[in-house]
């Protein structure tokens, strides 16, 4: 089905990946995996041609209730795990507990936790990959120049005011299909 996916994601959508377009499933086993901007449910099958075309397995977190029949062995196999969000849970302590019960994960989430436009991203996702010891690997919807860019993994530092710096640097000026980052 990859040839497939190559087809549909280059060919007929125009799309083409940029930057780091050698990370294989052998380079980076775990990692979080932020997308930006997410602006339009266009996104999810982008993201999920853009996996296939690349050769890695990406993994998502949703509501434990999602993860019962019909639908329970549908988002098992396109990589999704079950989170408890009842109230009172430690979010951050459970995704990071799902890194260390596998050998391969990465954990693919929207920095802004929405589709709608926000002034500033959710801090959960860089919480998660300091408590997992696992890199943050930025990759872009931009619409208008039909590309996905990846970065090189990076690892948070001490410094998270510094950190989201450099990673919303690594969007900016990248138009989404609804909206854009400036």
């Amino acid at each position: 089905m990859r040839w497939l996916s190559k087809f549909i994601y280059h060919k007929i959508l125009g799309w083409r990946l940029v930057g780091n377009v050698t990370m294989s499933k052998d380079t980076i086993k775990k990692a979080v995996i932020i997308a930006a901007p997410h602006t339009s449910w266009h996104d999810f099958y982008i993201a999920l041609l853009m996996r296939r075309v690349i050769g890695i397995k990406s993994n998502f977190v949703a509501k434990k209730e999602l993860f019962k029949w019909p639908f329970k062995y549908y988002f098992k196999a396109i990589g999704g795990a079950p989170l408890d969000r009842r109230p009172g849970q430690n979010k951050v302590e459970a995704i990071a507990k799902l890194f260390e019960s596998r050998d391969e994960f990465r954990l693919a989430l929207s920095p802004e936790g929405t589709r709608m436009k926000v002034e500033q991203w959710k801090t959960g996702f860089y919480y998660i990959a300091k408590k997992a010891n696992v890199p943050i690997i930025m990759f872009t919807f931009d619409f208008e120049n039909k590309q996905n860019k990846i970065s090189e993994p990076f690892y948070p530092t001490e410094d998270i005011e510094s950190d989201f710096e450099f990673m919303r640097n690594f969007f900016k000026g990248v138009k989404g299909k609804v909206l854009s980052y400036s």
